[in-house]
């Protein structure tokens, strides 16, 4: 389910007005029969550019946030900074992706503006399988996010859900474990490393704030209608590594858990049911192996998610034949 997507025009409504038409189209999605399935796409469809609110900087800027939403299940679509995907304002380059994984993708990354921003628009656009896009960023007040935000966004908490605890909780830290720039040649698999330290909130917590979950439980919530204007998640400190940016098929040894929202019974993803987050490594260590078919420069990001809230950190290879 998108929640905050404000892409091919601007939106005046505020949050209310937003959740209220929220419900009315999750009612309606409620009553579509199988025909709806009509809809799901392989392959072939664009990608949509999100805004999805923006945060107050301690040094009294701001930051845009953004993400996307790829209408493809399986295609991830590779767009190069510039005319088709860039900035009007700023440069063409504010470290948006190039590679666009497939469906919705929250959060993905901040544009830091200055403290006299004002009323100005930033407007990102995005053009993908001959279909063009954009995403309109503002200052307006109702746009404001925080962590709460953002985990209830997510699908971390209920509606309106919040404690605490829940409050009180702060992003994973990534950092990478040696160099931030690395070369290796196609098909010779390359060591990866991040250490990720966290405050262990939210642990042992189910959606909502609840206890961790009972084999009778996890049965039960297989079998419950959809009753959230977001989708569900399981929380659980894990990271990933995906590739950010780069022109080739990148295999990751072991298989990562999937970042986006994947919410297939059976799929390696947090918003899949039935799914549990792996042990967490001696000292927060998570170690792969990626292996690429394509020479070019790489930015593959590993990103911590504690079930609510992420922390990114990145690593650039080059690639040679």
């Amino acid at each position: 389910m998108q929640t905050r997507i404000r892409n091919t025009r601007r939106t005046t409504g505020r949050r209310l007005s937003l959740a209220l038409a929220l419900a009315v189209a999750a009612t309606f999605a409620l009553e579509r029969d199988n025909s709806a399935q009509s809809l799901s796409y392989r392959k072939g469809q664009p990608v949509s550019p999100a805004f999805e609110g923006w945060e107050r900087n301690p040094d009294g800027t701001s930051s845009f946030v953004f993400g996307y939403m790829n209408n493809n299940w399986e295609e991830e679509v590779n767009v190069p900074v510039g005319a088709d995907n860039g900035f009007n304002l700023l440069g063409a380059d504010q470290g948006q992706p190039t590679r666009f994984l497939p469906r919705r993708n929250r959060f993905v990354f901040k544009v830091k503006v200055p403290k006299d921003w004002g009323n100005k628009e930033l407007i990102w656009t995005l053009k993908s399988n001959g279909v063009t896009e954009r995403a309109y960023a503002t200052l307006r007040q109702d746009y404001f996010m925080d962590d709460v935000v953002a985990a209830s966004e997510t699908g971390a908490l209920g509606a309106g859900a919040s404690s605490p605890a829940v409050r009180a909780n702060k992003p994973p830290v990534v950092q990478i474990d040696g160099d931030k720039s690395r070369a290796v040649k196609v098909g010779e698999p390359l060591p990866i490393a991040a250490v990720v330290t966290d405050d262990g909130v939210p642990k042992g917590m189910l959606i909502g704030g609840g206890p961790a979950p009972s084999a009778a439980m996890l049965a039960r919530r297989n079998n419950m209608p959809p009753s959230r204007l977001t989708v569900g998640k399981w929380l659980g400190l894990h990271l990933s590594w995906f590739v950010y940016r780069g022109p080739g098929k990148v295999s990751f040894d072991p298989v990562q858990v999937k970042v986006w929202e994947d919410t297939r019974a059976g799929a390696n993803s947090p918003w899949a049911p039935i799914w549990v987050a792996p042990p967490v490594p001696e000292g927060g260590k998570y170690t792969a192996n990626a292996t690429f078919d394509t020479p070019g420069t790489y930015v593959l990001r590993a990103r911590a998610d504690d079930g609510a809230l992420l922390g990114d950190a990145e690593l650039t290879v080059t690639v040679t034949k």
